[in-house]
């Protein structure tokens, strides 16, 4: 959360690189409504990154978020 704020503090100034918070999910795939801009401008973010956003109840997932996971 630290990091999304700072990152939406370093946009607001007009920086161009920031640290793609937007790219952090919670358990199963859903989408932050604390980041900056809300679950919205997240999925806005992830879908111009090709990812697709669908609704789980009233929740905003990744779908197949699963095959897309980061491996360290």
């Amino acid at each position: 959360m630290i990091a999304a704020r700072a990152a939406g503090e370093d946009e607001a100034e007009g920086k161009k690189r920031v640290t793609p918070y937007w790219r952090t999910l919670g358990g199963q795939g859903e989408l932050n409504p604390k980041y900056p801009g809300g679950v919205e401008a997240q999925r806005a973010r992830l879908e111009t990154e090709g990812h697709t956003v669908v609704a789980r109840g009233k929740r905003l997932v990744v779908e197949d978020y699963e095959r897309r996971l980061a491996q360290l």
